[in-house]
């Protein structure tokens, strides 16, 4: 499987938010933030900032928390290294409705766009199936897109999926940054007072 990927980030991350419903979104650190809020601002989006490596573990909680809603993470190849053992934590816990993309140009496109690990042949879909995720794939396609939409939606259980893009950074389109604010508007959207 070659590291290098051809789809925009910006139109993957639009297409699995398109007609989004009840769906929660946590979103990674940096790039992943930014392509989440170009595809438009929620209440249901939980933007991360200064959590680095945190992305899967802050799913994981919503998923168990909120079993009946479809949780999406969505974060890079960068925060998702950082956060490895992450992927076996969740493989024990198994939550049905927890979907895991991570969007893989194969560099850490926040510090300057070096080669990361994943540039140099380490894949997640291999790692997340070793650690017992019964669903791993890689989508290099856009036609890849519409299934893995609805099998989030649909929550078929657990799965991590990994989408080969472009390694290029457009232009940043900056989420709230006050993570008060986005925990407040988030709880409020699930029916809970700000805390």
């Amino acid at each position: 499987m070659s590291a290098v990927g051809t789809l925009d980030r910006r139109m993957v991350v639009a297409e699995l938010l398109k007609d989004r419903g009840e769906l929660l979104v946590v979103s990674g650190l940096g790039s992943p933030s930014y392509d989440v809020m170009a595809a438009g601002d929620h209440p249901l989006n939980y933007y991360l900032w200064a959590a680095m490596g945190s992305a899967m573990m802050v799913g994981l909680g919503l998923a168990s928390t909120q079993p009946n809603r479809p949780v999406l993470v969505v974060t890079g190849d960068g925060e998702a290294l950082m956060g490895f053992g992450s992927l076996a934590t969740v493989a024990l816990r198994q939550p049905r409705n927890l979907s895991i993309v991570v969007l893989d140009n194969g560099h850490f496109g926040e510090t300057g766009m070096q080669q990361s690990h994943t540039g140099r042949g380490i894949e997640f879909t291999r790692v997340a199936a070793a650690c017992g995720f019964p669903s791993t794939e890689i989508v290099t396609e856009r036609q890849g897109l519409e299934p893995l939409r609805r099998r989030i939606h649909a929550k078929a259980g657990l799965n991590l999926t990994t989408v080969k893009i472009t390694a290029e950074n457009p232009p940043r389109v900056l989420p709230p940054r006050d993570g008060v604010h986005v925990k407040n508007r988030f709880r409020m959207a699930l029916g809970f007072q700000p805390g």
